[in-house]
C-alpha cells in the first residue's frame, strides 16, 4: 500500500475487499514469529493512521502456512509439501506452492441443512411448490458451491454435498408426488452430457405452446473437476421481488371467505391441516371442509364468523350463493350423507 493524503475532512470509503487482506510466507518473508508480530503491528498501525481502520486482532492471525491453513474468503489457504508427487523429468513440482482446498467445516455446513438427526429429510418448505422449481432451486444451490470452489484440489470432497441433496432432494419429490424414491428416479431419471463425459441425473421438462422451446430443469452435470484458472464472480445477485402470494391476493380481496362479508375481516389459523380431521361419522364443519379443499392453514373470514368458528356454533351469516341450501331432500341437514357430500364437494371445488 502508498501513502494515502485527503483534502477534506470526510473519512474516505473503502470496498469489503479492503478489510481482508492475507501476507504470506511465500512473499519472500522467512523469519521467527517475532518478526511476524513486527509486521502485524506496522500493519495496523498504516490502516489505523493513514486509512481509518482498525486491525481487528481476533480476525488477524499469524499462521504457519506449510503445518497450517489460513482461511480467507472461504478458502483453507496452505503451502503444499509432497515428496511423492513428481512430474514427467521425474522432479518434485508440489513442494511450496500454493494451494486452495475447501475447508472441511464448510462441506459439514453445508450438509446440515439438508440432515435431520444425521439422515437426508426432505424440505417441507419446498412441497408446494412445482417440480420444475424444486429440481432448478436445489440445481442453483448445489451449482453456486461448486463453481465458487472450482480452484480447490480437494474440491472433489463435494461429492459428499452432492448426495445428501440429491438423497433430500427425491425425498422432497417423492413426498410431494406421494410415490416411493425408486419411482421419482424412474419418472424423471436421465442421461447428462457433460464436459468429462455422461452422466446420471434428473431432468424435468415442461412443455410450452407450439414454436416454443420446453423449459427444462436438471439436477446432476456439474462436474467436480478442478479448473485453477477459473475467474471467481462473487457479486451481490440482483433481488427480484416476485408476485403477490396466495395469501396476499385473499387478503387484498377483503371478502369473507364463508359469508362473503366485505367487513371486520380476520384470519383464521389452525396449527396443521392435520388438526382438522375429525373421528366419529359426524360430518366436519363447513369451515374445515373449506380449509381442506384448500389445502390451506388460514381462512379469511370476518368478524362474526370467526368468532362462530372458535365457539364451535354454525355459522349465524347466510352462506354465498356457491353454497347455500338448494332445498333438495338430504342437501342441508338431511338423512342422506352421501348424497350432502357429493353435492358439498361440488359447491367447494366451485368455492375454491
Amino acid at each position: 500500500m502508498t501513502g494515502f493524503s485527503r483534502k477534506s475532512n470526510r473519512p474516505p470509503r473503502y470496498p469489503a475487499a479492503v478489510t481482508n487482506s492475507l501476507i504470506h510466507a511465500t512473499r519472500r518473508f522467512s523469519g521467527p514469529r517475532c518478526e511476524a508480530e513486527v509486521i502485524k503491528r506496522e500493519v495496523g498501525a498504516f490502516l489505523r493512521d493513514e486509512l481509518k481502520l482498525e486491525l481487528s486482532e481476533t480476525k488477524t492471525l499469524i499462521t504457519r502456512a506449510q503445518s497450517q491453513a489460513a482461511r480467507f474468503l472461504g478458502y483453507d489457504i496452505r503451502v503444499l509439501h509432497n515428496d511423492q508427487k513428481r512430474d514427467r523429468r521425474g522432479h518434485r513440482c508440489l513442494n511450496g506452492q500454493i494451494g486452495l482446498r475447501v475447508p472441511p467445516a464448510v462441506v459439514r455446513d453445508k450438509c446440515k441443512r439438508y440432515l435431520r438427526r444425521g439422515e437426508p429429510m426432505h424440505r417441507t418448505e419446498l412441497i408446494h411448490d412445482t417440480v420444475f422449481s424444486i429440481v432448478a432451486q436445489y440445481q442453483r444451490e448445489y451449482r453456486g458451491l461448486v463453481e465458487y470452489y472450482r480452484r480447490a484440489y480437494n474440491l472433489h470432497h463435494l461429492n459428499r454435498l452432492k448426495w445428501t441433496m440429491e438423497r433430500s432432494l427425491t425425498g422432497t419429490l417423492a413426498r410431494k408426488l406421494r410415490i416411493s424414491v425408486s419411482r421419482v428416479y424412474r419418472r424423471f431419471g436421465a442421461t447428462l452430457q457433460t464436459d468429462q463425459g455422461l452422466c446420471v441425473g434428473l431432468e424435468v421438462m415442461v412443455e410450452r405452446d407450439e414454436g416454443m422451446r420446453p423449459l427444462v430443469a436438471r439436477w446432476g452435470g456439474v462436474t467436480l473437476a478442478r479448473h485453477t484458472k477459473a475467474v471467481l464472480d462473487d457479486s451481490i445477485p440482483l433481488r427480484i421481488c416476485g408476485p403477490r402470494s396466495d395469501l396476499e391476493r385473499r387478503l387484498l380481496a377483503n371478502t369473507c371467505e364463508l359469508c362473503g362479508s366485505q367487513e371486520n375481516i380476520e384470519v383464521h389459523h389452525v396449527r396443521a391441516l392435520k388438526d382438522l380431521q375429525y373421528k366419529g361419522q359426524r360430518p366436519p364443519p363447513l369451515w374445515v371442509q373449506v380449509m381442506a379443499a384448500r389445502q390451506r392453514k388460514t381462512l379469511v373470514t370476518c368478524r362474526s364468523c370467526h368468532i362462530d368458528i372458535h365457539v364451535g356454533r354454525p355459522l349465524r351469516r347466510s352462506l354465498p350463493a356457491n353454497l347455500e341450501d338448494t332445498g333438495e331432500p338430504g342437501a342441508p341437514k338431511g338423512a342422506s350423507p352421501v348424497r350432502r357430500g357429493l353435492r358439498l364437494a361440488s359447491a367447494l371445488k366451485t368455492a375454491v
